[in-house]
């Protein structure tokens, strides 16, 4: 009889600990600075616009400490190769040191290996327009099925609009006074909304239940699946 209560404590025991994981199985986005995001399931480690170069366009600075806080076996994701986005031969310096991988919008096809290397990971890639910029890209990442998009600098609203059900949005303020100019209605299709690339001048307030405003640096999102 003991030895019964042991093994049926133990069992419940064991019973807790995986539903307690399961409960807490979530991506992490940490808002780095610009359009910096840094994403994990707590096995791969993605980096989107990061590193950029620090201020560049007086935009937002970042301490270094950022820089050694990389994972090992980095994947790098830019939209496009303004300053403010990415830092040319650093992250080429980063990628070698710590075994990681780069994808731009000048080698973009190469993006669909890492729906077959990442768990339950897809990536599509749609070119989008930004002025100033030859190639810019924004991307529809869905991880243990949350749907994620990162917009990058563009300033049109047509291809999130083409989309539906996503989980979590981010996109500069432009790009929503863009759809609002448009009449297009973006909270039919998305849950929520992170605002991002607020520089340290900009003055700018979105507000509703469904915005997050990264203008702290730091600041985390945490998606449970």
């Amino acid at each position: 009889m003991i030895r019964f209560f042991k093994t049926f404590g133990l069992l419940t025991l064991m019973s807790l600990s995986i539903t307690t994981f399961s409960q807490t199985s979530e991506i992490s986005i940490k808002f780095i600075g610009n359009c910096g995001l840094y994403m994990t399931d707590g096995i791969s480690n993605i980096y989107i616009d990061f590193p950029y170069k620090s201020g560049a366009h007086n935009y937002m600075e970042y301490d270094l400490s950022e820089l050694d806080s990389i994972k090992s076996n980095p994947i790098f994701i830019y939209t496009h190769k303004h300053s403010d986005h990415y830092p040319g031969r650093l992250v080429k310096k980063l990628a070698k040191r710590l075994n990681g991988k780069i994808y731009t919008p000048w080698n973009v096809k190469d993006l669909s290996e890492l729906n077959n290397e990442l768990n339950d990971f897809t990536i599509d890639a749609f070119k989008t327009r930004h002025k100033f910029s030859i190639n810019h890209y924004s991307y529809l990442i869905t991880w243990h099925d949350k749907r994620i998009f990162i917009s990058g600098d563009t300033e049109h609203a047509e291809t999130i609009a083409s989309l539906k059900d996503i989980d979590w949005a981010f996109v500069p303020a432009w790009l929503i006074m863009d759809a609002k100019e448009k009449g297009i209605k973006l909270g039919d299709i998305i849950k929520m909304f992170a605002i991002y690339h607020i520089g340290p001048q900009d003055n700018i307030n979105i507000t509703g239940d469904k915005v997050k405003m990264l203008d702290k640096q730091g600041e985390i999102i945490k998606i449970p699946y």
